[in-house]
């Protein structure tokens, strides 16, 4: 089975994420998945650039991809935006 490169952003701070990045790099990946939801999409975006700022300088954001998703709720459908970005270290 596959290892997944995928880092989901939620409410934690922006170091907790940019150290799972940091570590899924490490460990062999050379592509992460940073993908968010809502009002969590800034704090994508923050991650990234500490990361490419402050700890991979070399590391490129290969590609962005938004969207939006439809959850059903207690007052029917929401939509909710989304983006991944996906970031590649040069080996």
């Amino acid at each position: 089975m596959e290892k997944s490169n995928i880092v989901f952003i939620g409410k934690k701070p922006v170091n907790n994420y940019v150290l799972a990045c940091m570590t899924l790099i490490k460990s062999g990946h050379n592509e992460v998945v940073v993908k968010a939801r809502g009002r969590n999409i800034s704090h994508a975006v923050n991650v990234v650039e500490v990361l490419r700022n402050r700890y991979l300088p070399d590391a490129e954001v290969a590609d962005i991809k938004i969207g939006t998703e439809s959850i059903k709720g207690g007052d029917g459908p929401t939509n909710v935006s989304t983006i991944d970005i996906h970031v590649k270290a040069k080996a």
